[in-house]
């Protein structure tokens, strides 16, 4: 077994942290650190994110379980197709004595 130091912590996988500052709020990612293991590194984002008690939450995840977008093609990635205005809202009208609508 190795003792924790600067060449075990390379082979720790990197987690990205995320904060939700209230309730009623999102969480927002804040950074990212390495751990061995979940609840090291929800520990150490709580020690090293919310150590004036801004958070009332915390996730961790593992960054290699991240799946992104690759921001060069955000156009096509974003854009709503031509054609299919039914996704819209304003497309539909409201129904006649449905008072809930």
């Amino acid at each position: 077994m190795t003792s924790p130091g600067a060449d075990s912590r390379e082979t720790w996988p990197l987690w990205e942290v995320f904060v939700r500052a209230s309730r009623g709020l999102s969480h927002v990612h804040v950074g990212s650190l390495h751990a061995p293991d979940s609840e090291f590194a929800l520990r150490n984002a709580r020690d090293l994110y919310t150590r004036r008690n801004e958070g009332v939450s915390i996730w961790v995840v593992p960054a290699d379980t991240v799946t992104t977008s690759d921001p060069g093609v955000k156009g096509a990635f974003f854009e709503s197709p031509a054609g299919k205005n039914y996704r819209h809202a304003t497309y539909y009208t409201a129904s006649e004595g449905v008072p809930h609508l």
